[in-house]
């Protein structure tokens, strides 16, 4: 026998380095387009723009470097570069409004990434080891049904486009669902990790399908039941497709089973039809969806006029788009937040920021599928999937693929709760991702500055 020495692998921070400064001349760069195209001049505000994104980025590197110096070098430049997208865009709209509290949105929007940021980054310092959130896997069960409960208390909850998802504390108004996304995900995982042998014995046969034993039948019952509750109470479709959708897939992701996606979709589809029937509500969603086109809904109140009139941005755009600032996005309600990813398609084609976001994705699942642990496969690939499912059911209630739903687009749209619940995923990703990278026997930075050699033996 000898004894080999294998280096433990270096952290790639100039490779991070020098993605996060070509995610900083996306962000900035449209920014200044936008204004050459629109006015000919250089904005005027441009060096407090890009100083404050250029700290913004120094501080998350120098974080990475000493809190996660493991971590995958790819995801913290595509959030980036998403969120200076976003912010470009909303800027952007800005220019088009005439009325002073919606030309204000950047600067609002530019505040919630600093502290989407500040959270992650506090999550980052507290946080030391990923496995140290399957001990409160119920406690997160249980705090996900009290966010999800507070839209329904008289004096809180706010309904708004019918569906009664946000609630308001004096001027301030937060969505709890956003951050329900990460709480279900690590209650999923944690759950599923300890009760998967269980959950993967199958019962009888049918159709070639091993299904699971009845009384295995229980998590996904009542998870069904709460996503009813959601649609039922809250007549918010889109979270509770969100909600059942990435249950169903980590269940299949944790057994290996194909009979779990077919039971979840059996459940569900039954359940959206009666409620489609009992609320007039999603049922105006799916008219709009199904008869887009046709005078009469176009021209109701609630119709499909804000789904025509992306329809119309998005094919002037083509396939590139009409470049930054040479579209008229403005014309669609809601363009800054619901509808964002309309006016992407118009000024600069579905392709790029649709890339950006599977290629986050992909690390997020290459994360997921190198951590040691059960526990972080699943974390991993819950936070996935979650940004996955959100951006296919953003992407297709906006070309019509499927109804509208209310859901908002990652790190691109408006908003304070979606911005700081999608900044929480990176630091999670990021954390899990550390963990998977880190050589076996390397210690993790808060307990040595020292990083041994990785010391193994091998056959002379």
């Amino acid at each position: 026998m000898a004894l080999v020495t294998v280096a433990p692998a270096k952290p790639r921070r100039v490779l991070e380095i020098i993605l996060l400064l070509v995610a900083l001349a996306v962000g900035i760069g449209g920014y200044v387009l936008t204004n050459i195209n629109r006015t000919g001049e250089l904005p005027g505000n441009l060096a407090m723009h890009a100083g404050i994104l250029l700290a913004i980025a120094i501080v998350a590197e120098v974080g990475m470097h000493f809190l996660a110096p493991f971590a995958d070098p790819v995801i913290l430049p595509i959030a980036v570069a998403l969120t200076g997208l976003g912010l470009a865009m909303i800027y952007r709209l800005d220019m088009s409004y005439d009325a002073l509290d919606q030309a204000t949105v950047g600067m609002r929007q530019l505040m919630f990434v600093g502290i989407a940021i500040a959270v992650a980054a506090l999550i980052l310092i507290v946080l030391k080891d990923h496995r140290s959130l399957r001990r409160y896997t119920y406690t997160f069960g249980v705090l996900s049904l009290i966010l999800l409960l507070l839209p329904m208390i008289p004096g809180l909850g706010v309904e708004t486009f019918g569906a009664r998802v946000w609630i308001r504390i004096g001027s301030m108004s937060f969505q709890p669902g956003e951050l329900v996304k990460i709480t279900l995900a690590l209650f999923f995982a944690g759950y599923l990790v300890t009760n998967r042998d269980n959950l993967a014995i199958g019962g009888r046969q049918f159709l070639g399908m091993r299904l699971p034993r009845a009384r295995d039948l229980g998590p996904i019952l009542l998870v069904w039941l709460i996503g009813i509750a959601i649609l039922v109470l809250q007549r918010d479709l889109g979270t509770s497709l969100l909600f059942f959708s990435l249950f169903v897939a980590m269940l299949y992701v944790a057994t290996n089973r194909v009979s779990w996606l077919v039971i979840g979709f059996v459940m569900f589809v039954p359940a959206v039809a009666l409620t489609v029937k009992a609320f007039p509500h999603v049922a105006n969603r799916f008219s709009v969806w199904l008869n887009a086109l046709d005078p009469e809904v176009y021209e109701q109140t609630g119709g499909s006029f804000q789904l025509v009139q992306s329809l119309f941005g998005q094919a002037s755009g083509g396939l590139m788009g009409t470049g930054w600032g040479r579209g008229y996005p403005q014309l669609v309600p809601l363009a800054n937040s619901d509808f964002i990813l309309s006016s992407f398609a118009e000024e600069l084609g579905l392709t790029g920021f649709l890339v950006l976001y599977l290629v986050l994705i992909e690390r997020g699942l290459r994360a997921a599928i190198s951590v040691r642990d059960g526990f972080g496969k699943l974390l991993a690939t819950g936070l996935s999937f979650s940004l996955a499912i959100q951006l296919f059911v953003v992407l297709g209630g906006i070309t019509r693929l499927i109804p509208l739903t209310g859901l908002t687009a990652p790190f691109l749209a408006a908003g304070g709760s979606s911005m700081v619940s999608s900044w929480l995923t990176v630091a999670l990703l990021i954390r899990v991702s550390d963990a998977a990278r880190r050589p076996a026997a390397t210690p993790a930075p808060w307990n040595s500055g020292i990083q041994p050699s990785v010391a193994r033996e091998v056959n002379a």
